[in-house]
């Protein structure tokens, strides 16, 4: 079995260096290839209490049946993206109930309006 031979990350030597991003799959991309400088490191500061964003909202696990075919390609959409399977699950079915519930307004919408 032959070894797949990570390539080393990019350092990061300076805060100015950083992008914004304009969305998290960027930003998780950037950081799948890129790591800070230990100079980078030493020169952050602690905390304040309330520096840091709310914690995301919990979630809770559920159990899904899918046949072998769905979780391969699921698995392998993942890895294009970089993101963890379960994670982009998550995502897709958000998307899908969102356009689910556009599409149910618009109809409500329509159907009211004669």
């Amino acid at each position: 079995m032959t070894m797949k031979r990570k390539k080393p990350l990019a350092t990061v030597n300076r805060l100015e260096d950083i992008p914004s991003f304009s969305s998290q799959d960027e930003e998780h991309a950037f950081w799948s290839t890129h790591e800070l400088s230990d100079h980078v490191w030493e020169q952050g500061q602690p905390l304040k209490p309330g520096e840091l964003p709310p914690p995301r909202p919990g979630t809770t696990a559920v159990v899904i049946h899918l046949d072998e075919p769905t979780l391969r390609r699921l698995k392998a959409l993942a890895r294009r993206r970089r993101r963890a399977y379960q994670e982009l699950l998550g995502e897709l079915v958000r998307e899908q109930l969102e356009h689910e519930e556009r599409k149910r307004r618009r109809l409500a919408g329509g159907s009211s309006a004669r």
